[in-house]
């Protein structure tokens, strides 16, 4: 039985404008023969499965072309895909706003204020207006005129027919109506007499609702243009050249890239490990937090496993690669991210749905309105303006503001506060959160060993004990030799340290002012010469600290067992507050962690946390996500290390820790700059504001057209007044925007 085999191709996909878009071309790859697709409109990217017996991959972008967008097959060159990702995708969106503002703002004025109406005014407006229509609002244009060929409508449709529409008809009251007259004064009659319109002008609605709505196209292009930074982030962790050994021992500088299987490479103290391996010779300590989160560094030995864009911490490591390019753990957990932004649903955007019904209605009502009046014998003039105004008050000026407006404000004032939200999806996510998981190392503590306490054998000065051992521990580089060190040196200055040495993954020895120091497990005082025992003191404060979830370190001097160190990741001060802030909003909190069962319960009891998820492998913790999803909960995942970047893109909201890595902060929605927990409370507070604003916008704006259509159809609204109407809508969509500028943390 031959099994078929299926391929996956990435295809980059322009000239969508909103998630129905997304839809339609997702609808049109699927009925190709085997061919399943995936397009998310956030990235911009259709992921496709398909047979390569059934369907030619030349064959998906045709099929892409035929639906109205363009799409293109990834390039092979690195050089040609690195020179597109510099594009900036925004700059033709800005030239257009800015242009349209300098122009349609004047004209605007000139039709809303009659001391500002001279001779011949309406000339100069339309000299304004038409390369407002015709340059500017051509992405509008385009999109209308892809949707007619492929009988369908959006919002694109309504503006475009909207706009032109009004710059059309001025056209006809200038050139063959009585609006090009010197003395042409602008009329504001509520009720248009039949006949009167060809005297009217409504160049001034054509110019500011393609100004509005380019921005907000305009702002919404910026954040999207982020949503790949994840990946490039997580690529750029790892290392960019590294030292291979020849047969012969030669070392030589290579780029990683041509890095191959089975290369013995050598990694010295402070550089990054090239590619995943296998230590053959040196033992150090390697901070794996930059793909664990992790503070505590790992010991490393001949035969153990090491993971690239790992750093070594300790001594010269030479390692065996196993694993590169792909298949690295750096490159798997980029996948993951990947895999996670693509799976997510695209945000079916309130006013994008709306559309779906609205415009097409709309287009019927006018050329329903046209042809009534012009059946009941009315004027063709009288018929043409009801038409218009038709057009003109449902022209989604207000609809199109709705989100961008209370977007701009309430992200505004959330940098302010030191929350930074990453678009509109981001909004969506928080109506119906019930579940917030924590990271724990960096989110709940503070990421950073620190010496909690430390006690003494009988007989032996507290002073003197801390002094010798932060003296020893100063020459080491471990993370928890250094927490005993500036504990030392903040109390006196350091002792002179005459001999030192490392025993690789049990702690040090040394000779520190005539005494011969052992500082470490207490495994490693056994093992001296003569062998070192904890007396009950001691052991008793070794034990607590363990069933506590810390760190002992046992240190001894001239024969004898001296003292306990206890050394912990510790708490950070506003953890509790915030876990209780959270509960408050009605959130259950849940700690995830990779460290062990005691640790993890010690934290969260501390906290408030009820329940706790330990042990998890960096890679699993999506799957912790997903899992809870699965059971029916919209989780919300706070964390700041590189193995939470796929976890915060998995969950139905991501909240990073500004102070964790740049993968984490580019994979999430919403970023927390302070570092402070309780920020996520605020944040989840400023984004169902934001929400709410936006629905109380388009209630508003969607209620307005609804209301004002039929006056428009009937003959009863002059489009002056409409256009007046829409501009007033507009202000109240925006004022009630502004409100959010009030919002304030609870801090």
């Amino acid at each position: 039985m031959s099994t078929i085999a299926i391929e996956r191709v990435e295809l980059p996909i322009t000239g969508m404008t909103c998630a129905s878009c997304a839809n339609r071309i997702e609808r049109t790859l699927n009925k190709l023969e085997g061919v399943t697709a995936s397009v998310n409109y956030a990235t911009e990217k259709a992921r496709v499965e398909f047979d390569p017996g059934a369907v030619a991959p030349q064959q998906l972008v045709a099929a892409v072309e035929a639906a109205g967008y363009q799409a293109t097959l990834p390039s092979a060159e690195p050089e040609a895909s690195a020179a597109a990702g510099e594009l900036d995708e925004t700059a033709p969106l800005r030239r257009r706003l800015i242009l349209a503002a300098l122009l349609s703002v004047p004209a605007l004025l000139l039709a809303m204020i009659p001391a500002l109406q001279f001779d011949n005014f309406q000339w100069l407006s339309l000299n304004l207006v038409t390369p407002v229509v015709l340059w500017a609002a051509l992405p509008f244009h385009k999109a209308a005129w892809a949707n007619l060929k492929h009988g369908t409508a959006t919002m694109d449709t309504l503006i475009s027919v909207g706009t032109l529409a009004a710059w059309l008809w001025s056209l006809y009251a200038l050139f063959l109506g009585d609006a090009g007259m010197n003395d042409m004064r602008m009329a504001f009659d509520v009720i248009p007499k039949p006949g009167e319109g060809a005297d009217q002008i409504y160049l001034e609605t054509a110019g500011i609702v393609t100004t509005f709505l380019l921005a907000g196209r305009y702002f919404e292009a910026k954040a999207k243009r982020r949503a790949g930074a994840a990946l490039t982030a997580l690529l750029e962790l790892g290392a960019k050249d590294v030292a291979v050994l020849d047969a012969d021992g030669t070392e030589r500088r290579i780029a990683v890239e041509q890095l191959k299987v089975g290369d013995r490479f050598m990694v010295r103290p402070g550089e990054k490990v090239a590619t995943d391996g296998i230590v053959e010779d040196g033992v150090s300590a390697v901070d794996m937090s930059m793909l664990t989160g992790e503070s505590v560094p790992v010991e490393v030995k001949p035969g153990t496993v090491i993971a690239g864009a790992t750093v070594n911490a300790g001594g010269r490591l030479i390692v065996r690669a196993t694993k590169v390019g792909g298949d690295t753990a750096l490159a798997q957990i980029a996948r993951l991210v990947e895999d996670a932004q693509t799976g997510k649903a695209p945000v079916q955007r309130l006013a994008d749905r709306i559309s779906g019904v609205f415009v097409p209605i709309v287009i019927t009502l006018a050329l329903a309105t046209l042809g009534f009046w012009l059946g009941t014998g009315e004027s063709a003039s009288f018929a043409f303006t009801a038409a218009v105004a038709v057009l003109i008050i449902a022209c989604p000026c207000a609809l199109g503001l709705a989100t961008p407006t209370a977007l701009m404000v309430g992200t505004g004032r959330g940098a302010q506060l030191g929350l930074l939200i990453k678009g509109p999806e981001v909004l969506e996510s928080t109506r119906r959160v019930d579940t917030v998981v924590l990271d724990k190392t960096g989110t709940v503590t503070t990421g950073k060993m620190r010496l909690l306490e430390f006690t003494v054998a009988d007989g032996v000065d507290r002073d003197q004990a801390l002094r010798l051992v932060g003296a020893l521990e100063h020459a080491s580089e471990h993370p928890i030799a250094q927490a005993i060190a500036r504990a030392a040196a903040a109390q006196s200055a350091p002792a002179d340290v005459e001999a030192f040495t490392n025993r690789e993954g049990l702690g040090v020895e040394g000779l520190v002012e005539g005494h011969a120091l052992v500082v470490g497990r207490p495994a490693l005082l056994n093992s001296a010469r003569p062998p070192m025992q904890l007396p009950p003191e001691l052991d008793a404060a070794r034990r607590a600290a363990e069933a506590r979830g810390q760190t002992a370190i046992a240190a001894g001097w001239d024969g004898q067992a001296t003292a306990i160190f206890v050394v912990a990741d510790t708490v950070k001060a506003s953890s509790a507050d915030a876990v209780a802030s959270l509960k408050a909003l009605g959130l259950r909190p849940v700690l995830l962690t990779g460290d062990n069962a005691t640790t993890a319960r010690a934290v969260a009891d501390e906290v408030g946390i009820d329940e706790v998820i330990a042990e998890v492998l960096p890679g699993d913790k999506a799957d912790v996500i997903r899992r809870l999803q699965a059971e029916g909960h919209v989780v919300a995942m706070v964390g700041d290390g590189v193995n939470d970047a796929p976890a915060l893109a998995q969950a139905d909201l991501g909240l990073s820790i500004g102070t964790g890595t740049d993968v984490a902060i580019e994979a999430s929605d919403l970023t927390l700059v302070s570092g402070d927990l309780r920020a996520a409370t605020d944040a989840i507070r400023l984004s169902r504001a934001t929400l709410r604003t936006i629905k109380q916008n388009l209630s508003w704006a969607f209620g307005y057209n609804v209301a004002a259509i039929p006056l428009a159809a009937v003959g009863l609204l002059n489009p002056v007044i409409a256009s007046l109407a829409m501009v007033f809508s507009s202000i109240s969509v925006v004022s009630n925007a502004l409100r959010l500028r009030r919002f304030n943390a609870q801090r």
